[in-house]
């Protein structure tokens, strides 16, 4: 089962990202009335043509070959970060354990799932592409993400089925009613005690895209207000999951063979500020948690909410379970842009955090963010972004051109023209391309972790301490494995690694890892689940009992629907 998700051959480098935490693949005022209103479920029947019962030539919709609820196929469609391939793997996971079969084949597809990302343009472009693609091939549409929560009422979702950033445990509900024909929209925010919370349970079934990884959503929201960004309108405020919640899931994927957790959100150093506790509260107790030759790797976190933890972060980092590596886009070099941007830090600021996590952590890899051509970007600012980049040689840099997002502050401000924002990109870019991050390890013996396939599917794609990619023979041995290896080339983006033979690869999971596309989190898949055989008992006939309901449901529908055609042809 895939994800359909893009992948790039390197880390860094001038790229068009769709996901600027994975470092492997490619790329307003929230709580509005409109949202307190659209927490219960809005059920509305498409218009039917009683004169002319043939579907239109532009947007057939063909019945599906089964009115069963659950037995139908869905093709699931992610862009953008770890956080939204986490949420289509929870949908994913969802839909597989009541009985829909998650296809590849878009064509064979009863249903689309389309999760979307609303960071840059050319994302949400396609996301409309492939809407309007799905409605011409008579497929019923299901949209998901950021744009559709952030923007609901955009004329190009008119009648379209919406499952919220937070009502991704509803997922199931909201295909049953538009395979019925029916418009669901479920965008309300989850709340405790009147409080937001994360979301949807991070103990929910889930698919995972690569058996080996556990994505880990820590918090959802953030607690800044820039200028250009777009994401919050989807995300909202800060709403963090309790820490017992996410040891426990960390815990039950390293129960399924998983090897690797990333930990996600929109900002990750923001984590438990809602709910008085922090991220080094919550990273020491999963590091007592994570097996040996484990691997736990953080996400993206901001300046600001990262200078009062730095010497926790970087004893943390230092221990041989948590990868030395960390995301903290600095966006500009110029103080004045930073304030337009409203990122709330100064230079001055950020290079305190690299600085001190390099001196504390010999070796740590930190990664950032560059925008070139915010609107009130100076060809002096664009000097101290060069310089800023120059001083630290960053050997992970994300270069993106400025967007306009519609309802954002910096939409409104004069754009610089595309010409100059286009030569800005280019000098940065080649400044990035001026110098060779790994050339001094040749030579060295690292340990690897192997996780993932590279983009020409030739060699395994292993990572060691400091999160820096590793190229090893694609030996079918070596999947999930510890090896230690001889760095025998080096490029801009990557190391080639020889194993050496006198060392037997060792695998870090403490269970067998879960078959490709196989359910996460179910009791019956689980040997080391807490269910009692007589709850586990309960638990099946109760199923049995709401898939009888569903299904007698489903067929009364269908005869009123015979009926009336009946009655409306007399």
């Amino acid at each position: 089962m895939a994800f359909d998700l893009k992948t790039v051959p390197e880390l860094g480098g001038h790229t068009e990202m769709e996901d600027i935490e994975d470092l492997v693949r490619e790329e307003g005022d929230i709580v509005s009335s409109r949202l307190r209103n659209s927490v219960m479920p809005r059920v509305r029947r498409r218009k039917v043509d009683l004169a002319n019962e043939a579907c239109s030539e532009e947007f057939c919709e063909p019945e599906c070959e089964s009115i069963i609820p659950g037995t139908q196929k869905v093709y699931l469609k992610t862009w953008g970060c770890a956080h939204n391939n986490s949420d289509s793997e929870y949908m994913a996971g969802q839909l597989a354990a009541y009985g829909y079969k998650i296809v590849d084949d878009k064509e064979v597809a009863d249903v689309w799932v389309l999760n979307s990302c609303t960071v840059k343009s050319p994302a949400e472009d396609h996301f409309r592409n492939k809407i309007k693609a799905g409605r011409e091939a008579g497929k019923k549409v299901v949209v998901a993400g950021c744009v559709p929560q952030g923007a609901p009422k955009s004329e190009f979702l008119d009648g379209l089925s919406i499952v919220g950033v937070q009502q991704i445990d509803r997922v199931v509900e909201v295909v049953e009613e538009t395979l019925k024909g029916n418009s669901v929209r479920l965008l309300g925010q989850k709340k405790a005690r009147g409080k937001k919370i994360g979301g949807a349970s991070l103990l929910l079934p889930k698919v995972r895209r690569n058996p080996l990884i556990e994505i880990i959503s820590i918090n959802t929201g953030c607690l800044n207000q820039c200028s250009y960004c777009k994401t919050k309108h989807a995300r909202g405020e800060l709403g963090s999951y309790p820490i017992e919640e996410i040891v426990a899931r960390a815990q039950q994927s390293f129960s399924e063979g998983v090897c690797e957790i990333w930990l996600t959100s929109e900002d990750t150093g923001a984590y438990g500020r809602d709910i008085g506790v922090t991220l080094p509260d919550l990273l020491w107790q999963l590091v007592d948690v994570i097996p040996d030759g484990c691997r736990l790797r953080l996400g993206m976190t901001n300046p600001p909410y990262i200078l009062n933890h730095l010497e926790e972060i970087a004893k943390i980092m230092q221990d041989h379970r948590v990868y030395a590596f960390l995301h903290v886009p600095v966006q500009s070099g110029s103080d004045g842009v930073l304030g337009e941007m409203r990122r709330e830090y100064t230079v001055a600021e950020f290079s305190k955090v690299v600085d001190v996590l390099r001196e504390r952590v010999p070796g740590i890899t930190i990664a950032t963010d560059i925008i070139c051509g915010f609107p009130t970007e100076t060809e002096e600012d664009f000097q101290e972004t060069l310089k800023l980049c120059n001083k630290y040689k960053f050997p992970s840099l994300f270069i993106n051109q400025f967007y306009p997002r519609p309802g954002t502050p910096a939409a409104k401000m004069q754009r610089i023209p595309t010409k100059e924002v286009k030569n800005r990109t280019r000098r940065l870019t080649e400044l990035f391309q001026s110098y060779r991050p790994y050339d001094h390890k040749l030579g060295e013996r690292q340990e690897v972790l192997v996780t993932e396939e590279s983009f020409d599917k030739c060699h395994w794609v292993a990572h060691n301490k400091f999160y820096e990619q590793v190229l090893v023979p694609k030996n079918d041995s070596f999947w999930g494995k510890i090896l230690e290896v001889e760095i025998i080339e080096t490029g801009k983006h990557y190391m080639r690694g020889r194993p050496i033979q006198t060392h037997i690869p060792s695998s870090p999971a403490t269970s067998p890892t879960l078959p490709h596309g196989e359910v996460s989190g179910l009791p019956t898949l689980q040997s080391t689940s807490k269910l009692q055989p007589k709850e586990d008992f309960v638990k099946q006939e109760r199923y049995i009992i709401l898939s009888f309901v569903l299904l007698i449901s489903a067929l009364l529908t269908k005869l009123a629907w015979v009926c009336f055609k009946m009655i409306n042809s007399i």
